[in-house]
């Protein structure tokens, strides 16, 4: 094959295992690989010889492609240009090669002649000269024999090498154009399966088929139950189907899950009059705009993903600030830890607070905004939960925010996240890089740990759907406890539990006392371990129905607001962060204004609004790049940029450089002191 579609593996370089009796595994080393189950034994066998004698094939006809000069890959005008390069190389040469005789001739005859003169009766000083032009003529006829030599020898390369060049740049052309044209069908399916979808009926979620699951406004872990169904690539016409449900939806689609009575001025004005008196509950519902997917992919191909400045159909109207804000919806675990005497059972709430940061993301699969730099967010919430909160963006490349939150219950939690991203084609990695500090004022235990890795799957086409995957060490640095947390990734042919967290709380020994066991969108149980003796004499674990006595339910999730699935699957937390409030910074996100007017359903305002305040921020980069460059060759001192509430310093625990709050922000706020905040909006 000249090409591959998606899911394809290549025979070549594929590694082919047998599992067991039935089963056996083909994979590419990579993220492709195929679990195959045949009837029988024999009939495995069989499928494992045929596929092994054709893998030998694939590799001996891949040695010779690579040696032939095969064009049949290359177009027609590529192979007259070539042809003509080829002959006027030719014609060149065969020139040199007639000078190359004609030098030689006349050197012949040169030389035969300077020996004559040789033989004749001359003066001595004569004969020296002859002799001399004698030498020099055959060192001159030597030189440019090898000079013919040498463009013969090239020649010969050009020829032998060319045509391979040339098949892999046709083939690297056509792998584009290919890749062209498979993006915008995939765009145009798209917008065919939305217009298909539209024009369905809608059934309630308590009828029949209508996809409930354990939420009434989202279906629960059966989601994931039929990825299979949904991933499809779009082969053949008579395979695309509609989906029945609404699932997990497609950031920037135009499918909108049920429209509203309300218009949005209304829903704004509604929503300024529940800000006066209390937290709101609810924010305009999420237009349905269409958006041209081929329109923004044609012209991602080959860049870095973190740079392509995307448009706000793919976000959701809130920052990463208030997203990293969002981890403490379920601060009353870090309250109930502050309390508790014993380290170990400390520990276990501490785990539980940091699973429940998840709970927020299982549908969320929009983007939230790249916060400016110097943006800042505030969360005071002294009055009625006894904590407040405040984040600070705090550099742009690589991006990075600052987080410092504190209670007056007794808890202290501060971060550094730096966000990292890696597109492979299917799905998206975003991996956090940073520690998360969490101090209890009365025991002066302090504890670290790090996130894992988000994965947001069907990038191109399919549902949208994320997973959480890899451990998280929890560490109390003054006694030396140890909790480990494994997030399970999902996997079609697993029986467990999607979205599985399984963990075990440690002493310094390295003895068990607790087991956690739970899932990162739900709940996580707590089971205290009690070793029994085992049948030689060592200790086993606790028995089934003792752990079932000692369970103790550490947290669950909130069940989301009324109509979440048209508000982003907002929390009830999330709903509130982007209310506007008085007296905070200039800076805060809150003020954004195309942040503003994407929730208010001014989707086209906010785009151009959206490059203003990206192209202002380029510029004010340019401005201090500019002054560090005039203070180096003046020789004078020059400060780079800054964080206004926070200070980049060694950390006393972890050792690494990193952010701490250094005060003042909440007596500014007292005193409406802003003089020292950036233009940035």
């Amino acid at each position: 094959m000249r090409h591959t579609c998606r899911g394809t593996i290549n025979l070549a370089t594929a590694n082919i295992t047998v599992e067991d009796s039935c089963n056996f595994i083909i994979s590419n080393g990579g993220a492709q690989t195929y679990h195959l189950k045949a009837s029988s034994e024999v009939e495995r066998q069989r499928w494992v010889t045929a596929l092994e004698l054709a893998k030998a094939k694939a590799v001996k006809m891949l040695a010779e492609s690579d040696e032939s000069g095969d064009e049949e890959s290359v177009s027609q005008t590529d192979k007259t240009e070539l042809q003509n390069t080829l002959r006027t190389l030719s014609s060149k040469v065969e020139d040199l090669s007639t000078c190359n005789d004609l030098i030689a001739k006349h050197g012949t005859a040169l030389q035969r002649s300077l020996s004559e003169l040789e033989a004749l009766r001359l003066p001595a000083e004569s004969s020296e000269k002859i002799k001399q032009v004698n030498e020099r003529a055959t060192l001159f006829r030597i030189t440019s024999n090898a000079m013919i030599n040498a463009c013969r020898d090239f020649l010969v390369l050009a020829q032998t090498h060319s045509k391979k060049w040339q098949k892999s740049l046709q083939y690297e052309r056509d792998q584009r154009i290919r890749l062209e044209e498979t993006l915008e069908q995939l765009a145009k399916q798209h917008n065919h399966l939305e217009r298909a979808f539209r024009g369905a009926t809608v059934l309630p979620a308590g009828a029949p088929g209508a996809g409930a699951g354990k939420d009434q406004c989202c279906s629960g872990k059966g989601d994931l139950s039929d990825e299979d169904d949904e991933n499809e690539f779009f082969d053949a016409p008579e395979i695309i189907t509609v989906p029945e449900n609404l699932g997990h939806k497609r950031t920037g689609s135009n499918i909108s899950g049920a429209s509203s009575d309300i218009s949005l001025d209304e829903q704004y004005k509604h929503q300024l009059e529940e800000t006066k008196k209390e937290k709101r509950t609810r924010i305009p519902y999420k237009p349905n705009y269409s958006l041209n997917l081929w329109s923004i992919m044609k012209n991602c191909i080959g860049k870095e993903l973190s740079k392509i400045p995307m448009p706000v159909n793919f976000n959701e109207p809130l920052s990463m600030l208030q997203r990293l804000t969002e981890d403490l919806e379920y601060h009353e675990l870090l309250d109930r830890a502050a309390k508790c005497e014993n380290s170990l059972e400390q520990l276990c709430y501490v785990a539980a607070f940091t699973v429940s940061s998840y709970s927020t993301t299982v549908f969320r699969t929009s983007k939230p905004f790249n916060p400016l730099l110097g943006e800042t967010f505030e969360l005071d919430r002294l009055e009625e939960s006894g904590y407040r909160s405040l984040c600070e963006q705090v550099s742009h490349h690589p991006p990075a925010a600052a987080h410092h939150a504190e209670s007056r219950n007794g808890w202290t939690l501060r971060q550094e996240i730096k966000i990292t991203s890696k597109f492979r084609g299917k799905y998206l990695s975003i991996m956090p890089l940073g520690s998360i500090h969490c101090i209890f004022h009365a025991t002066g235990h302090h504890y670290t740990w790090k996130k894992v890795t988000t994965t947001v799957h069907n990038i191109i086409v399919g549902k949208l759907w994320i997973d959480q995957s890899g451990e998280i060490d929890i560490v109390n640095h003054k006694t030396g406890d140890k909790c480990n947390l494994k997030f399970v990734p999902y996997s079609y042919f697993s029986r467990d539990v999607a979205r599985k967290v399984t963990g075990e709380v440690t002493d310094p020994s390295g003895r068990v006392h607790f087991v956690l066991l739970g899932t990162w969108d739900e709940k996580m149980d707590c089971f205290k371990s009690q070793p029994v003796p085992g049948e030689n004499g060592g200790d086993a674990r606790q028995r089934g129905h003792d752990a079932e006595e000692s369970r103790v339910l550490l947290w669950k999730r909130n069940p989301l607001p009324k109509n979440a699935e048209n508000m982003y699957y907002f929390s009830e937390l999330a709903l509130t962060l982007n209310a506007w409030e008085a007296g905070t910074a200039p800076t805060d996100s809150r003020l954004r204004p195309d942040q503003r007017l994407m929730e208010n359903g001014r989707w086209d305002e906010a785009n151009a609004e959206k490059q203003r305040l990206e192209e202002k921020q380029r510029l004010a980069r340019k401005k201090r790049e500019a002054e560090a460059v005039r203070a180096t060759e003046d020789g004078t001192a020059h400060d780079p940029y800054k964080a206004l509430w926070f200070e980049r310093r060694k950390d006393p625990v972890t050792r690494e450089l990193t952010h701490i709050y250094r005060g003042g922000y909440w007596e500014c706020k007292e005193r409406q002191d802003w003089d020292s905040c950036p233009d940035i909006f």
